[in-house]
């Protein structure tokens, strides 16, 4: 019985898998432009044709970070990965306060009214899955479904904060991001904060040469003024904060269960702050960036369940 099983098994991934060495770098094949918000320049990668996929890089991080998921998508959707302003190709505005997340909101708004769309297929992870959600709720008429990966929904991610110690542990690096600044020696984990050492998670050589390159075009006060300004702090007011405006948006959320960043608990309940259907898919053996930790599993699946809705 457990060699059938296996075997079935084996049959299922093969039907789902999507190679990530058999495809070209989408490096070669993308095409570039830039988007104006209100004076701010938002640099985007796109590839493909048909309903219009907007995705959104956490931290550290550029639009690449999406690469296999754009090869997997470009057949049957026009896909846009963004550099989140301050990275990579996107101006980075003087001041912390324009890290704000209404400005962040708007800029994947003005993306998208820049293709010509009232609304998107919206896919983030990290602070792209905070401004997901913020842009699900602010704007939910311009989401059609919404994605989200390794970033628990604000209701999860405050009770944790609040309740669970070792999500409070979790968290001590952007506590350090907050009080600190790029300049000191051990802001980034205990070492400095370069385009080397943001790079250090890419494991493949050759991807990690094009982190390298988007990180020295970065800024990394920018960088840090997005936890500055909108990352949740954890005291007894935080667990007395209004809940996040209930959706209604068809939601599938990935999290690697390995992330040493955000506590798989934070998913918790997710279910019940969404009105439509809501899908979690939980990656053992993943960690933190689970779009490139497990890029084939993640790919396939996020096609088959756009597949489902949009096609």
């Amino acid at each position: 019985m457990n060699m059938k099983l296996s075997r079935i098994r084996a049959i299922l991934l093969s039907l789902f898998t999507v190679s990530s060495t058999a495809v070209a770098d989408i490096m070669d094949e993308v095409e570039h432009g830039y988007v104006d918000n209100n004076g701010v320049a938002i640099h985007y990668a796109t590839v493909g044709e048909g309903p219009l996929v907007v995705m959104i890089h956490g931290f550290p991080d550029f639009w690449y970070s999406w690469r296999h998921q754009m090869n997997a998508l470009k057949d049957n959707y026009k896909v846009v990965a963004i550099d989140q302003r301050g990275y990579n190709q996107s101006d980075a505005p003087e001041g912390d306060e324009n890290y704000q997340m209404r400005y962040m909101v708007s800029d994947v708004a003005a993306v998208i009214q820049h293709f010509g769309a009232e609304s998107a297929n919206i896919v983030g992870h990290d602070w792209g899955g905070v401004v997901s959600w913020q842009f699900a709720f602010a704007l939910p008429n311009m989401v059609d479904n919404l994605i989200i990966l390794n970033l628990p929904h604000p209701n999860g991610m405050a009770r944790e904060l609040v309740n669970n110690a070792e999500q409070q542990r979790n968290s001590a690096y952007a506590r350090a991001f907050i009080a600190g600044s790029p300049e000191d020696p051990d802001i980034f984990f205990g070492g400095p904060m370069t385009p080397q050492t943001l790079s250090g998670w890419v494991s493949d050589a050759e991807a990690r040469a094009h982190y390298v390159t988007a990180f020295e075009r970065s800024n990394f006060d920018a960088m840090l003024a997005y936890y500055k300004q909108n990352y949740p702090r954890a005291d007894s007011a935080q667990s007395a904060a209004p809940a996040a405006p209930q959706l209604d948006i068809p939601l599938l959320v990935f999290h690697g269960l390995d992330d040493t960043a955000l506590h798989s608990d934070g998913l918790n309940n997710t279910w019940d702050w969404n009105d439509a259907d809501t899908t979690i898919v939980a990656v053992p053996g993943a960690g933190h960036f689970v779009q490139n930790d497990a890029a084939d599993y993640v790919s396939a699946t996020l096609k088959a369940w756009l597949d489902q809705r949009t096609q």
